[in-house]
């Protein structure tokens, strides 16, 4: 410990803060992905930020080097599968966090990029898994035009008593060995322009209609014949990750393709929903971490009034408080990932929890930040502005958390109580 002329106690923590030690496995992951989201994230992070949609994904862009990148480290799902569970929790936190430090629409991207196989792994599907091997990009498709957080609340709990559904966008009819996809998902479809796999949540029809409770899961190649794209969404945040309509027409596909159906489809919403949400959590850990980041070295920087803007007590006690919200999303996000892999059954509630404690503190984090870097912070000239657009789509992702919030409280309802 050292002692400041004006006897402050300082005590400088780990990269992840207050964090334990971390082990050798831990610290390698930790340093790599680090040094990958400093070098190779942020500088392609802020130059796809600056491009059109269409040029961001066109084959000369600088996002593919950062996917090539990426994939080179080797963190696919085999060998994150290959770890004991309380392990891979712990790696696909510190892995999710650096990457979410670097850049969160890429964070996004390669997170979206592994769910055809890591669901596949999940549900022991080897043929499905083989349709999505590491090297391919992954989408995952699920909410439509219509119905948008809708498609997350599958079991219908937390819909309205006098609402309607209304006729579900996408249909996947089961015929005999066949099963045929028809309709369209969302321009909300994270990678969707530029997959080559997807892993498609659609309404079912076995004969008696679509029914949206008892759907389907289907691992879809890109270029089956049939499938067709919108063009990429132009979004304020999260510019770096591509999104777009997927429409499928007549699609298909052998029954083999078929992850899980109509009486495994609440299951596998659960499945998804819980493990996206939860390394949710921990990439906007990162981006929260990040923006705490910038602006506690700015506030050494700048000065005001003769002094360095951290010796003035609103930006000492406006830091404390952003540096306190990251902590509290790290430890929430590698409690709940660690549970959720350790234990029997994952608890989707408990991962939505760490999601909107996450996001929210992430966007409240950046805003803060903006604050204290005040006008310079609204120019480009400095990262702040981006994080915070960034950190802002966060609320509305993988379900607005107004959902998620109710539909993680009724979780908590305990019928014996009542």
């Amino acid at each position: 410990m050292s002692t400041t002329s004006n006897r402050i106690a300082t005590h400088k923590l780990g990269p992840l803060g207050a964090e334990p030690e971390l082990s050798e496995m831990g610290q390698m992951v930790q340093q790599t992905v680090h040094r990958y989201a400093e070098e190779v994230m942020r500088p392609i992070g802020v130059k796809l930020d600056r491009m059109t949609p269409e040029e961001a994904i066109a084959p000369g862009s600088p996002y593919w080097e950062a996917r090539r990148k990426f994939v080179e480290l080797g963190f696919g799902v085999d060998g994150i599968f290959e770890l004991e569970p309380a392990e891979r929790a712990k790696t696909m936190c510190i892995l999710f966090e650096e990457l979410g430090w670097g850049d969160a629409g890429l964070a996004v991207s390669f997170g979206a990029g592994l769910l055809p196989a890591m669901l596949a792994t999940l549900f022991g599907n080897a043929f499905c898994r083989a349709l999505a091997p590491d090297a391919k990009l992954g989408c995952w498709a699920i909410t439509e035009p219509d119905h948008g957080s809708d498609m997350l609340d599958a079991s219908g709990a937390i819909f309205h008593a006098q609402g309607t559904y209304g006729r579900p966008n996408c249909v996947a009819t089961l015929r005999g060995d066949e099963v045929i996809v028809n309709g369209q998902k969302s321009a909300w479809v994270s990678n969707g322009i530029i997959a080559d796999v997807c892993i498609l949540y659609c309404a079912a029809d076995s004969g008696a209609g679509a029914d949206t409770k008892r759907g389907a899961v289907i691992i879809v190649p890109m270029d089956a014949k049939g499938v067709s794209r919108g063009k990429p969404l132009d979004k304020i945040g999260q510019r770096a990750l591509n999104q777009g309509e997927i429409f499928f027409e007549n699609v298909t596909l052998s029954k083999e393709h078929i992850l899980a159906g109509p009486d495994q489809y609440l299951d596998a919403v659960y499945a998804i929903h819980a493990f996206a949400n939860a390394i949710m959590a921990a990439v906007f850990t990162g981006t929260a971490r990040a923006a705490y980041e910038l602006a506690h070295a700015y506030a050494h920087e700048r000065k005001q009034g003769g002094l360095p803007i951290i010796r003035h007590q609103a930006v000492a006690s406006r830091l404390f408080h952003m540096f306190r919200k990251v902590e509290a999303s790290r430890a929430l996000a590698h409690r709940i990932v660690h549970y959720n892999f350790t234990a029997p059954q994952p608890s989707l509630h408990a991962a939505m929890t760490a999601k909107i404690t996450a996001t929210q503190s992430a966007f409240e984090v950046a805003n803060d930040a903006l604050q204290i870097f005040c006008g310079n912070g609204l120019t480009r000239e400095y990262p702040i502005e981006k994080i915070w657009r960034d950190a802002r789509a966060s609320l509305i992702e993988d379900g607005c958390n107004e959902v998620l919030a109710i539909k993680g409280g009724y979780s908590l309802i305990d019928p014996d109580l009542l």
